[in-house]
């Protein structure tokens, strides 16, 4: 979920050279990959979604989490700013949650047992502010770049490598929800989270308490969800600061 700024560096700096040494498609192809089209990113997108659905228990319409989590969502609406929502429940352990550009949010179950349903509200809201703020769209331009940038490697060392075929899509789709946003969006997703409970008249506190459970679950930071930058325990301090400047609503 985080897109760190060295990764994005490299990742460029080896497309742009590649297309640099490179005549005809190929390097046209690693230019645009950067500039890929809205399209372009929901179709992908879609894909990589239905991929990773695919390979993960997805909670069915009866089950006590799908249940719970369509009663949680409906408090934030189907749609942001026009961009449809969908959610859905993996069950794991694992604590995590995280979303596509096309609006595609999965929240694992290993989560919703550590929370409560207000802090889910916030960090689902986390979660729509990555997607409206275009943090995923720019995780999904580099990550498409990168793909592309191995796919030209492989054919001038000789291979052809398939257009993300079947294992490239795989990965390029762990690559989306692996990704790690920088300190900025991740603070821009806390504050727009923050903004959108305001305005949907529900609670703040429960984002700032979803951070403090982070916070005591990893010991400040570890893999997936909670290796976000800055850390949960000062996330938390943010958003109490922010309730605080708002006269404790």
């Amino acid at each position: 979920m985080k897109m760190r700024s060295t990764l994005i560096a490299v990742t460029l700096a080896s497309a742009t050279m590649l297309a640099g040494c490179q005549n005809g498609s190929i390097g046209d192809t690693l230019l645009s990959a950067v500039t890929v089209s809205d399209a372009e990113v929901k179709s992908m997108s879609d894909q990589s979604c239905k991929e990773m659905d695919q390979t993960n228990k997805i909670a069915g319409k009866s089950s006590k989490y799908a249940k719970r989590l369509n009663n949680i969502s409906t408090k934030l609406g189907t749609n942001i700013n026009g961009q449809p929502l969908n959610y859905k429940v993996y069950l794991t352990d694992d604590i995590n949650a995280w979303a596509m550009a096309n609006g595609c949010i999965r929240v694992y179950s290993g989560l919703m047992d550590k929370m409560t349903d207000d802090e889910i509200v916030g960090v689902l809201g986390h979660e729509i502010g990555h997607v409206d703020l275009g943090h995923t769209k720019k995780a999904f331009q580099v990550a498409y770049a990168a793909q592309f940038a191995t796919q030209a490697a492989l054919q001038y060392g000789g291979k052809t490598a398939a257009v993300l075929n079947d294992a490239q899509l795989m990965d390029f789709a762990n690559a989306l929800i692996n990704a790690q946003f920088s300190q900025s969006q991740e603070s821009e997703a806390d504050n727009f989270s923050y903004d959108l409970l305001k305005k949907k008249h529900l609670k703040t506190m429960p984002l700032a308490t979803a951070f403090d459970k982070l916070a005591q679950l990893d010991g400040g930071a570890s893999a997936g969800m909670m290796s976000s930058h800055p850390g949960s325990k000062e996330r938390a301090d943010a958003i109490r600061a922010r309730i605080a400047a708002d006269g404790g609503k």
